[in-house]
């Protein structure tokens, strides 16, 4: 049998889980969302590690079903029949909305960031790069490890480079070298085996899904793009829906104060949704 997913709590009070990306860990999340959530009071953050990445082992996961049926165990064994709120951040965003939809009757909130929507890379509407500040006299000075490492730089700036560096140094390399490529990469190669099945996801169930959600994409998101995640306003009634310019798929690199604002008010409307004797 599977062992349980690891996962790191911090806090005490409403259940939060936090579900990361592709090839990620709960660490990654940590860093971008508990500088907004030390300020929140009550909120207990379970920064969970999926198959395969930080500190979970892979246990020969087959596909992006299992993945999610491991989650299921953990919700079942870790929370029970508590209330509790939901945030995927990419692949992650991808689970948790399976997630809402099977717990929908405990399920406070939801927060989308960066959402996968269509599993297969050709059919996802993504724009071609285009830097926004462009600077090839200070992008010639990078080292060529440097160049390999950022990619494509959206901003071209000293401040933006260096703290884009310091994220991949601190925060998603670290991740990346801790996942268990063997058993991920074929699941990644596949869109089979990287797509949740009808009986997973159902995108007709999901509109009964009543709670605050916040769906946050990036404008200039390389990855997922943003414009596949419109569909997401009608099957989320309560859904604040926003892009964000400067916005990658590794948002926020410098635009953390909207983000914190974003995730702030989302925070209050779930309250206010508790508080609700017709919810």
């Amino acid at each position: 049998m599977a062992s349980l997913l690891s996962a790191h709590e911090i806090g005490e009070g409403l259940p939060v889980l936090i579900i990361h990306g592709w090839e990620m860990a709960g660490k990654v999340e940590e860093v971008d969302f508990e500088p907004i959530f030390t300020k929140t009071p009550d909120l207990r953050r379970i920064y969970v590690d999926l198959p395969g990445m930080g500190t979970t082992p892979a246990d020969n996961v087959h596909d992006l079903d299992e993945i999610y049926h491991r989650l299921v165990q953990f919700v079942d064994s870790r929370l029970g029949t508590s209330r509790f709120l939901i945030i995927g951040s990419s692949c992650g965003g991808y689970l948790a909305r399976a997630i809402a939809q099977k717990y929908i009757s405990q399920v406070d909130g939801l927060l989308l960031r960066v959402p996968l929507i269509e599993p297969m890379n050709i059919m996802r509407d993504r724009d071609l790069f285009k830097p926004l500040v462009a600077d090839d006299q200070l992008m010639s000075k990078l080292s060529a490890e440097d160049r390999i490492l950022l990619g494509n730089v959206l901003v071209q700036t000293p401040g933006y480079i260096d703290t884009l560096k310091a994220k991949y140094k601190d925060v998603y390399l670290p991740a990346m070298n801790a996942a268990d490529s063997t058993v991920l990469d074929p699941i990644r190669a596949d869109p089979d085996r990287y797509r949740l099945s009808s009986s997973v996801l159902d995108d007709g169930g999901a509109q009964f899904f009543l709670a605050p959600t916040l769906i946050v994409c990036g404008r200039q998101d390389e990855s997922v793009g943003y414009r596949d995640s419109l569909r997401l306003l009608e099957l989320y009634p309560r859904s604040t829906y926003v892009v964000l310019d400067r916005g990658t798929h590794g948002l926020p690199v410098d635009e953390t104060g909207v983000f914190e604002a974003l995730v702030r008010d989302w925070i209050v409307r779930v309250v206010e949704w508790r508080g609700r004797a017709d919810r």
